[in-house]
């Protein structure tokens, strides 16, 4: 987690089926920009059809771009990449989910309940002390 108190660019996350989280999650997993044939040959229960419809729709939404145009045999293809990471994605998601539950839910709940689903004692002291950093600059500013 950044300590420092920035802008996170927000997604909408809303319409996000789970046929575009299939290929969203591909996209992440893959160390490199791949083509639908590639995304195709990664998940095989996705149609091409599909997975050509739902990169026109990520690409359209801001989630992916074109990082380049390569050879697939002898056609000429388009790889995608991700523009927003699966930490941005969740983050954008939860954050869309707090604005239409947040009138119902206290903050502090939210944070405790977040540590309490960690197992891990020293991630839970290092979750803590991240918090008590942010929070800290969080009043630095805003007593500026």
């Amino acid at each position: 987690m950044k300590k420092d108190i920035k802008k996170r660019r927000l997604f909408e996350t809303q319409n996000i089926t789970n046929r575009d989280f299939d290929i969203l999650n591909i996209l992440w997993e893959s160390p490199g920009p791949l083509t639908a044939s590639e995304i195709f040959r990664k998940n095989n229960e996705l149609t091409m059809n599909t997975i050509q419809a739902v990169l026109r729709k990520l690409l359209r939404n801001g989630f992916i771009e074109v990082a380049d145009v390569v050879y697939s045999g002898t056609v000429l293809c388009r790889s995608y990449c991700p523009v927003i990471s699966s930490d941005e994605f969740a983050l954008s998601k939860i954050t869309a989910d707090y604005k239409t539950y947040g009138k119902n839910l206290c903050k502090t709940s939210l944070v405790a309940s977040l540590l309490d689903v960690e197992e891990n004692p020293q991630q839970i002291k290092a979750d803590i002390q991240d918090l008590e950093d942010m929070l800290a600059e969080y009043k630095k500013n805003i007593q500026q």
